[in-house]
């Protein structure tokens, strides 16, 4: 360990680096690190990856209860014959059961885990006092700036009242293509600096080129300014941090030299929309017990999101640069969920890679609508089934091709799930279970009300599975009666979460049908380009949903349509799944309403604990938020800036 580090010290060339430019007045000293390359075909370290007994055991109870099920539902379906329809069925019924019995038994980690199970990171006392020193950086592209400028300015209070600002650097590293918004952001990176003491020390450098998005903006900086620092907290343009949590985790890891990342867990904040205040209730009141769960069976084969985390610098310019894909987009070109990837690398050669599963202060925001949640995921769609490449890197540790793994399936599900849909009904067309009639055969098999139907069993063990780690973590949330309290009280609390899965289940299907588009869109070679990520709350009309939405509901007729061919009962079966589809204009239309979840607000549902009583950072930021930042003088350091690094 100790070669790799300082190996990973060693530096580039200065004068080939940043040969042809200056260093301008607006940016540190240039301190350069050599990131080479990694390679997918050739592992650095030989090393014998072990699985953890806790890894295993979560993937044992996956397979016995998957066993179980795929056993009871062979024998429904095999009671006269076996058929190639009925095949189908069960090859996509069990990989959906077993991703649903995974996240349960995860869930009921997290459970055992916030009872039994000492968090490391979860730490407590006065804020540590660090010898290090971390670069905070905020890549952003073509984002509103003053809301930036407002995060930064609150952060860096939050920094300084816990006694840490002297150890820490903020980077604004921009990669705007926006002519009027990357001037708007030099304005306001000159008015954050009139706002801030001298000591204060924020620097804003502007990529003209944005050579392999996200990723890439951090692999510059790394090489041009990594060398001076010991760890780096990458944010995205909505993320929030309090100062203590910061120090803690530069603290952390100082402790463990071996640790490469550490990942937060990251809370919804400041959400207004019906839509977006159902994902924040979500987010916050489910989070904490699954991330609880991930953190206690990945251990130091943990994942990283990309944001909201603490890095070793040296360790991830020595383990971490990102190679080309092969081929063409969209499969092909830099790798676009880059986390996962990094996360990978840097555990391949040796470093931890955890999750601070208790440590709270890190907040995030959310797409305020349903059409905007659809883009992000369309996204996150093509950069997860990139990763069907990077699956079979040398190398990797066993839970790192996991969550890869997981990644991809959670995209490769939404077709799957259409697909049993569309072959239990079809079921319904031939006798089963030794009816002759066929009309009693589609009775007994679709017929909820018959208690007695072996495939109502399946279907209830189903949905407790999927709805399981919803509940673990509200009586997890029951149990403590500060967070009950805070969550506005057990019945409130119950209500909120009534309306949160009555509106995820309306919404499920569309994602679900959004998600098999963007599955046949990417596999036909269109690229999901790079488009800035809306975050306004500015409502949506009854035409604009319509204009997003009417592919959907035209599905969710013809749905209706063909389950009502073969008949009632059908039709009564598959009513949740063309509920949401037929009626998802206004749906999008209602949930993206700030009025609406203003009005839940006041009815005490859906509040979570950050809004009932919000921490300093969050007070700080939402106070700053809207007010105007002073006027900046004109200044040549920025301008130079911006030259330079266009040059």
């Amino acid at each position: 360990m100790e070669r790799l580090l300082s190996d990973s010290l060693a530096v580039a060339d200065v004068a080939t680096l940043l040969r042809g430019s200056r260093c301008p007045a607006d940016l540190p000293p240039a301190a350069p690190l050599v990131m080479p390359v990694q390679s997918f075909s050739q592992a650095p370290l030989s090393v014998r990856w072990r699985l953890g007994w806790r890894a295993c055991l979560l993937i044992l109870a996956t397979v016995v209860a998957t066993g179980f099920a795929v056993s009871a539902f062979y024998d429904v379906l095999a009671v006269d014959t076996f058929g190639l329809l009925d095949f189908v069925v069960l090859g996509v019924f069990t990989p959906l059961f077993a991703w649903t019995a995974f996240s349960f038994a995860s869930a009921l980690s997290g459970l055992w885990a916030s009872w039994c199970d000492r968090d490391e990171f979860d730490l407590e006392g006065p804020t540590p006092v660090l010898a290090s020193r971390t670069a905070i950086l905020s890549p952003i592209y073509n984002e509103a700036p003053d809301d930036l400028a407002a995060r930064l300015l609150a952060m860096w209070r939050s920094v300084d009242a816990a006694g840490a600002a002297d150890a820490f650097d903020f980077f604004i590293l921009s990669d705007t293509t926006r002519e009027d918004i990357q001037r708007a952001e030099v304005d306001c990176y000159r008015a954050l600096r009139r706002r801030l003491p001298r000591r204060a020390r924020i620097f804003y450098r502007h990529r003209p080129k944005n050579i392999d998005r996200k990723a890439g903006n951090i692999a510059e900086w790394v090489r041009s300014f990594g060398a001076a620092y010991d760890y780096m907290v990458i944010l995205d343009a909505d993320s929030l941090m309090e100062g203590d949590t910061l120090a803690r985790l530069a603290r952390a890891m100082e402790r463990n030299p071996r640790l490469g990342v550490l990942q937060t867990v990251p809370v919804v904040i400041n959400r207004h929309s019906l839509f977006a205040r159902t994902e924040q209730f979500a987010s916050r009141l489910y989070g904490p017990i699954l991330a609880r769960g991930m953190a206690w069976w990945s251990g130091d084969q943990g994942n990283y999101w990309g944001h909201n985390a603490i890095i070793r610098v040296a360790a991830f310019a020595r383990t971490a640069g990102l190679p080309h894909l092969s081929g063409k987009r969209p499969f092909g070109g830099h790798v676009l969920s880059h986390d996962f990837v990094e996360a990978a690398l840097m555990r391949r050669a040796g470093w931890e890679v955890r999750m601070a599963a208790g440590l709270g202060g890190s907040y995030e925001e959310s797409p305020p609508t349903l059409a905007d949640a659809i883009t992000r995921d369309r996204r996150w769609c093509q950069g997860n089934l990139q990763h069907l490449k990077v699956l079979g890197a040398r190398g990797f540790a066993p839970l790192s091709r996991l969550h890869l793994a997981r990644g991809v399936s959670s995209y490769l599900t939404a077709p799957l799930w259409l697909l049993l849909l569309v072959t239990s009904a079809l079921l319904a067309l031939k006798p089963e279970w030794g009816v002759a009639d066929p009309e009693l055969a589609d009775l007994q098999l679709l017929d909820p009300s018959d208690s007695t139907t072996p495939i109502l069993y399946i279907f209830c063990v189903s949905m407790a599975f999927l709805l399981a780690p919803k509940v673990i973590a509200f009586l997890a949330m029951l149990a403590s009666p500060a967070e009950r309290r805070r969550f506005g009280g057990a019945w409130k609390a119950l209500a909120g979460m009534a309306l949160e899965i009555t509106l995820s289940a309306l919404v499920a299907p569309v994602l679900m049908l959004n998600q098999v588009w963007a599955l046949i869109s990417i596999l036909a070679g269109h690229d999901s380009g790079w488009a800035a990520q809306h975050r306004d709350e500015g409502g949506l009309t009854l035409d604009e949903a319509a204009n997003q939405h009417l592919g959907d509901t035209a599905v969710g007729i013809g749905l209706a349509v063909s389950a009502l061919g073969v008949s009632l009962h059908t039709f009564l079966w598959m009513l949740p799944v063309i509920l949401g589809m037929v009626f998802c204009i206004p749906i999008a239309a209602l949930s993206a309403r700030r009025d609406l979840g203003e009005a839940a607000q006041r009815l005490g549902l859906l509040v979570t604990p950050e809004e009932a009583d919000p921490p300093p950072v969050v007070r700080a930021f939402n106070a700053l938020r809207g007010q105007p930042l002073p006027a900046a003088e004109p200044a040549t350091p920025v301008l130079t800036l911006v030259r330079t690094a266009e040059a």
